[in-house]
């Protein structure tokens, strides 16, 4: 398992990085039009209806997949399905970081969001950054997220195991610790039932197929339904 992870997240350097990302970012559509097509905001619905932002890097952005197969457009469906009217936005970017990600935090948030799914750090641990970098990271934006009163998901990711255990046990840690401090629904590891599997992964190795893509549907989806009901219970 460990030389799979290690086969994933090597592929995700090649694929994901500054080189790629003008290529691949072509291929990748937003759950939601770009601000430039943005619904009109003069329409009461469009103001008012809640959303559900997905923070992430290209496992976020459905890279190499067609726009209804990303995990953010199947978990828009499973939305519809049970008549949960929440509009879900796909702020996915090829070879982003945790600090990319904090840096378009305020512009991710526009709008009615209720809820953020964080699923950032493949990237930091790519390039080997801190794990305190990350970890101060997502708590800068998990914490600019709960001051708006926004609920949080946070997505767990794994570091390649040739940076030696020490890198491997910190990074691993931030995740859950962050969890349990802020009380975020967490979901231990995106890549969960995916990493590793040559039937559920791209040629690259490391972005999900579509069938790939249900699975961290599912993954995300178990963290989410409940704060989503509990939305629409208290008509927030």
């Amino acid at each position: 398992m460990k030389r799979c992870l290690l086969c994933v997240l090597v592929t995700l350097a090649a694929g994901c990085g500054p080189h790629g990302e003008g290529r691949d970012d072509a291929r990748t559509a937003p759950v939601s039009p770009p601000r430039a097509a943005a619904p009109d905001l003069r329409s009461d619905a469009a103001r008012v209806r809640p959303r559900i932002v997905f923070l992430g890097d290209s496992l976020t952005a459905g890279l190499g997949l067609a726009m209804a197969d990303s995990y953010p457009s199947l978990v828009q469906k499973r939305l519809a399905a049970e008549g949960l009217d929440f509009e879900v936005v796909n702020a996915g970017v090829s070879g982003d970081t945790s600090a990319g990600g904090l840096a378009r935090l305020d512009w991710a948030l526009d709008g009615n969001v209720r809820i953020l799914v964080v699923a950032l750090g493949g990237n930091d641990a790519l390039r080997a950054l801190p794990p305190d970098e990350l970890q101060r990271n997502l708590a800068a934006i998990i914490e600019r997220a709960q001051a708006r009163g926004i609920k949080v998901v946070l997505a767990g990711m794994e570091a390649p195991p040739n940076f030696g255990r020490d890198y491997i046990v910190t990074f691993h840690r931030v995740y859950p610790a962050l969890a349990q401090r802020y009380h975020v629904a967490f979901v231990p590891f995106l890549l969960q039932g995916v990493a590793g599997s040559d039937a559920l992964n791209q040629r690259d190795g490391i972005h999900p197929t579509a069938a790939g893509a249900r699975i961290l549907a599912d993954n995300v989806w178990a963290a989410l339904k409940p704060l989503v009901e509990g939305e629409k219970r208290t008509g927030s």
